[in-house]
């Protein structure tokens, strides 16, 4: 049973040796789809083995599509992994042991995916360990069309590896809070879809079974989308910081519990209310106040 590794690269010379050292045991291709870097990124990856491919970014759904097209007919299983990413030991072992013993009913195989911020481990805030499905036999799985926050829509049977995935950026915080600014910007595109309908809309949550990208995909569009901008991050800080308990977390716990909670849920909800206001004030359609607030352009190929 083969494996390949998919990793999407943009100057990730930082995280990349290391991303790919990590599933050296269990590989037996790796795929870089890089989007232009300007630093060490492709010379690194093609030195440790990778087959580097460059494609323009759209977004992260559209350029994984697009690796997942290159791959060759043969390939078996596909492994998603971010740069900034490293595949525990664990999950290393169980994927080696277990993976050839999948049952041919079994699509995807959901993993768990830990964080750290600022050098800390994340393990209060109920927000990690997360599973995410990131195995899945190739052409039975294709990323959401979203702009953000998207997942491997599998169909029909998944399982469960106990291992996990370790998110580990060593990047500076100036780096992370410009990161999330445009993250927000993307997400506001999905929340605008959801209510305009320029785009075609997949979600996890329509999946079947108990996948937990689905459940909380759900919550998210059905109940917390539904509240009031500003208030519902609040609320949500509270959630995770006082009633999961994120406060143990630490200084760099507080820190992100902050940032990832509530600064940045309460950024998106305030780009979301200003692209809203530009419509009005200007009498313009939303993929119009789409590219001029948050300027990015929404065509018949995204």
């Amino acid at each position: 049973m083969t494996l390949t590794v998919v990793i999407l690269t943009l100057n990730e010379e930082r995280h990349i040796e290391r991303a790919l050292a990590s599933v050296a045991e269990i590989a037996d291709r790796c795929v870089v789809v890089d989007s232009g870097s300007s630093d060490k990124t492709v010379s690194l990856a093609r030195a440790m083995g990778a087959d580097v491919r460059v494609h323009p970014f759209v977004n992260h759904a559209q350029q994984f599509n697009w690796a997942l097209d290159q791959l060759e007919p043969e390939t078996e299983w596909i492994l998603r992994l971010d740069a900034d990413e490293i595949v525990s030991p664990e999950l290393t072992r169980e994927i080696a042991a277990t993976l050839s013993g999948i049952g041919a009913q079994v699509n995807g195989i959901c993993v768990s995916r830990r964080m750290t911020f600022l050098g800390t481990p994340i393990y209060w805030g109920g927000v990690f360990p997360v599973r995410v499905l990131r195995l899945f036999r190739h052409g039975q799985g294709r990323c959401e069309n979203r702009w953000m926050d998207e997942h491997i829509l599998v169909e029909g049977q998944t399982a469960e590896f106990a291992g996990e995935i370790i998110d580990d950026n060593r990047n500076s915080l100036t780096w992370w809070t410009k990161k999330h600014n445009s993250y927000a910007s993307r997400e506001v595109v999905d929340l605008l879809n959801l209510e305009y309908h320029f785009m075609p809309h997949e979600t996890v949550a329509n999946l079947h079974g108990n996948q937990q990208a689905g459940k909380k995909r759900w919550i998210k569009e059905h109940i917390y989308n539904r509240l009031p901008g500003g208030l519902r991050a609040f609320l949500y800080f509270v959630y995770r910081y006082v009633l999961r308990l994120g406060f143990l977390d630490g200084s760099a716990g507080t820190a992100f519990h902050v940032l990832q909670g509530l600064w940045y849920r309460y950024l998106v909800d305030t780009k979301l209310r200003e692209v809203k206001s530009y419509m009005h004030r200007n009498d313009v359609d939303v993929l119009t106040a789409i590219k001029d607030i948050l300027e990015i352009e929404i065509n018949s190929t995204n």
